[in-house]
């Protein structure tokens, strides 16, 4: 199974197969050139239509809008790697329900994740190349449903945020597409 990054016709390898510095970001801009000449402001409000937000992880293999059945304008995508509830996560999610009126969280995290490989260990090792320790952690985990329970908790007990009853999460299997869901308990 080929991707569109790996398909000969939508990218330009260098001699050795690999996709050059530059390429895919030059592809992306001239993609946007021809959205732009058909584009047509679809009159929307910055205010999602369901009025949820979603949070997921960043993996490429997660077509949210696709996966959920949902179109521009329906909901605010939060996206980061693991999925996890971070406090920038809080920081978007109280944005989208105190100015821009969402109500439900749904949270998304999915099979085979990075993060579970990960440790804290790569703070470390970042602190060793470059002499700076990250400010952030690194959240791995072992247990993608436990890790959803924790994900939902930070959700449900931040102050920040006025809808904290409707927060369901789920675990998107990335072989055949279906979302599981998460008991909080």
């Amino acid at each position: 199974m080929s991707t569109s990054a790996a398909s000969p016709d939508r990218s330009t390898p260098d001699t050795t197969g690999a996709i050059t510095v530059g390429d895919v970001t030059d592809r992306l801009v001239e993609a946007n050139e021809k959205y732009a000449s058909r584009f047509t402001d679809p009159g929307m409000d910055a205010r999602p239509v369901l009025q949820v937000a979603v949070v997921a992880c960043m993996d490429a293999r997660l077509d949210l809008h696709g996966a959920l059945g949902l179109e521009l304008g329906d909901c605010h995508t939060i996206r980061n790697a693991g999925g996890v509830v971070t406090d920038d996560v809080i920081r978007s999610l109280t944005i989208s329900q105190r100015a821009l009126g969402t109500r439900s969280v749904v949270l998304i995290h999915h099979t085979t994740c990075g993060l579970e490989s990960l440790t804290e260990e790569f703070r470390h090792d970042l602190e060793m190349e470059v002499g700076q320790r990250p400010s952030w952690a690194v959240e791995a985990f072992r247990d993608v449903d436990q890790d959803v329970r924790q994900s939902m908790e930070r959700v449900r007990t931040s102050p920040f945020l006025l809808h904290t009853d409707d927060v369901r999460g789920f675990v998107f299997d990335v072989k055949t597409g279906l979302l599981r869901e998460i008991d909080p308990a």
